[in-house]
């Protein structure tokens, strides 16, 4: 309990500091400091995830920068990969489960990483023109409404399978395909994956996983109290330094990940 507490402290403060970014760590959290076999740690993750997000898409909501109406055409997507990828996460080994958690954290870090090159980005929308229109005859910009179904489900299946958010490509989807901000697109996604996040979840329990209940809660309050702690952090702290080191941080326990999942796999 005492190592869940502690555990849930770091989750809540890089959460608080980073967003929902942060919550990629809850995996490596419960399967190697908590010893949760794969399929479970990554069902915890969800939990908190979910939570996680939802409490981000309330407050943002109340900032005014959550679109109800896209986040929801695209959750709705998303959601249908959510259960193919939960369906999916229950047939794989559990190494091999892991060791595609140590290749999406690269990929994470490694997508972190070049944004940290393109801040300071005008905060503007990248189209204004819409998906679909009836206006002087039926048209469809074809191309954004593939980007978005493509994101979507690839986002709900990642979370499905892994037990991840996936904001890394709900954003840059939001804002490529819907047109919104990204202030906007960074308060959607939060709704699109506390959704997805419960699709994933439903998904799981029905197919049986078993989980350590007293645990888990005690884990997602703590992290929800932590992410307080971690926004006044994020207020004192150069962002760009802690994303940095954030992104490090990524690459380590993606590193140590493959070393522990790799070698199984391949003997």
């Amino acid at each position: 309990m005492l190592l869940a507490v502690l555990s849930g402290l770091l989750l809540g403060l890089l959460l608080g500091a980073l967003g929902g970014g942060g919550s990629i760590l809850a995996v490596p959290v419960l399967a190697y400091l908590l010893g949760q076999p794969a399929l479970e740690a990554t069902t915890g993750s969800l939990v908190i995830v979910g939570v996680s997000a939802a409490m981000g898409a309330l407050a943002a909501h109340r900032r005014g920068q959550v679109r109800l109406g896209r986040g929801l055409v695209f959750a709705v997507i998303a959601m249908v990969g959510a259960g193919v990828g939960s369906r999916v996460s229950t047939m794989l080994a559990p190494e091999l489960l892991m060791a595609l958690f140590g290749a999406l954290m690269l990929v994470v870090a490694t997508v972190m990483l070049l944004r940290q090159r393109r801040r300071g980005a005008a905060d503007e929308a990248a189209v204004v023109r819409p998906l679909l229109s009836r206006r002087g005859g039926f048209s469809c910009d074809c191309e954004r409404v593939a980007v978005l179904v493509l994101a979507a489900v690839t986002v709900g299946f990642l979370t499905g399978l892994l037990g991840v958010g996936g904001g890394f490509l709900v954003v840059p989807a939001l804002v490529l395909a819907l047109g919104l901000t990204m202030r906007q697109a960074v308060g959607t996604s939060l709704l699109v994956i506390a959704l997805t996040s419960a699709t994933a979840f439903a998904g799981r329990m029905l197919h049986g996983v078993d989980l350590d209940w007293p645990v888990l809660v005690l884990l997602t309050l703590v992290s929800v109290m932590g992410s307080l702690a971690g926004a006044r952090l994020a207020a004192r702290v150069d962002q760009r330094r802690l994303s940095l080191a954030f992104v490090v941080l990524l690459f380590v326990v993606a590193g140590y990940t493959t070393l522990r999942t790799w070698p199984v796999l391949l003997s």
